[in-house]
């Protein structure tokens, strides 16, 4: 098994939740690996492990006895693997699509492999190329028109700006935002699909969450307590869905909303950009991204939109 090819990669699965083999056996044909079996354990008793080849890759989805154990390494195995999320059922597509996504790099890392397919994404109407998240918060109003002003709203970007700001005039915002620079912008208020050009707000009433086929969907749940919204939530579930499609930029803004689980985040390829400490109002929340570790670029509003305009030509 060549570990540069994941179609030459044979797995089997052990776990005695049947949704969870369904889940397994799906996402697994879906990117290409070979699936030898999907099985509980209590009908391992009965397979014959003499027949099993060896050099399989085992994901193992229940404990871990001795027994099941000593079981494996008879089977000299490629690889064993344990402590995977349960699956959402499939009637939240979204969550699913998500939980396939983090499946997959997970056996990408632990593989060595350089790359493995995407989920196809529909995109609708204008295609873009890369998704521009914008948190901000206190005193982030300015960096942000002066960040929008400079950016071509022709180029294949699509913005999602996450602002904390006072529920009741937020609808004032996008006028705010656009008054020197040609982006479409409103308020999320219903399911929607992204789309280049455009420049959305994300509501504070409501939660929103993102797919993998290009639409933002609005929930009914308030956000939790904390930030509304929550910048790191947000943040969070892009990456998980866009992965190195995402450009994450934090603005001026009080607290550290948008530096939670960066970690992760990185791993998934995404893009982490910070507002200089200089040109920012109010630090605390751009300090916080660039002591994080993970910020990859750090500068004035002008100079974050020459490098999302120097990345796109």
């Amino acid at each position: 098994m060549k570990a540069d090819d994941h179609h030459q990669i044979c797995v089997i699965v052990i776990t005695d939740d049947k949704n969870q083999r369904f889940a397994f056996e799906d996402t697994l044909y879906q990117f290409g690996f070979t699936v030898v079996g999907c099985y509980g354990v209590e009908y391992l008793d009965g397979l014959s492990f003499a027949k099993l080849e060896t050099g399989l890759l085992w994901l193992i989805d229940t404990p871990l006895d001795t027994a099941l154990h000593t079981q494996i390494l008879a089977c000299k195995p490629y690889l064993v693997l344990m402590g995977f999320n349960k699956a959402p059922n499939l009637g939240y597509l979204d969550g699913y699509q998500c939980w396939q996504r983090v499946l997959v790099r997970q056996l990408r890392k632990a593989c060595g492999l350089p790359a493995l397919p995407k989920a196809k994404m529909i995109r609708h109407n204008r295609r873009w190329r890369y998704v521009l998240l914008l948190g901000a918060s206190m005193g982030g109003i300015p960096a942000l028109k002066d960040f929008l002003a400079h950016v071509d709203s022709q180029l294949p970007l699509t913005v999602v700006v996450a602002y904390h700001f006072d529920g009741k005039m937020i609808h004032m915002l996008p006028k705010t935002l656009t008054a020197h620079n040609d982006w479409e912008c409103h308020v999320i208020t219903k399911n929607q699909s992204l789309r280049a050009g455009q420049c959305l707000i994300v509501p504070t009433e409501n939660q929103v969450v993102f797919d993998s086929t290009g639409m933002v969907r609005v929930l009914d749940k308030t956000w939790q307590a904390g930030y509304q919204p929550n910048i790191s939530l947000i943040m969070k579930n892009m990456s998980e869905v866009y992965g190195d499609e995402l450009i994450a930029i934090i603005f001026s803004g009080m607290g550290n909303d948008g530096s939670q689980d960066l970690s992760q985040i990185a791993q998934n390829n995404s893009r982490l950009w910070s507002q200089s400490l200089q040109s920012s109002s109010c630090t605390s929340q751009p300090q916080a991204m660039i002591q994080s570790g993970f910020c990859q670029f750090v500068g004035s509003p002008l100079e974050l939109a020459n490098k999302v305009t120097q990345l796109l030509q």
